[in-house]
């Protein structure tokens, strides 16, 4: 009895460590993931700002009558 408390006791302490270490990756991705998604926003910008403005004529937006 006292070598299978022994047992569980040892496979939890594991499944802890491993949970832990579960935990620390999941942040890290989750903080990698805000990084790109602001680099992306930002790229976009830049890409928007670069971009020469188009005026726009309503009468090209009209589809051809057939």
């Amino acid at each position: 009895m006292e070598e299978r408390l022994e047992k569980i006791e040892s496979k939890l302490s594991l499944a802890e460590d491993l949970l832990d270490e579960l935990n620390k990756t999941i942040y890290h991705q989750q903080r990698e993931i805000e990084r790109l998604q602001r680099e992306i926003l930002t790229l976009r910008e830049q890409l928007r700002a670069s971009l020469p403005e188009e005026r726009r004529n309503l009468l090209d937006e009209i589809p051809p009558h057939y």
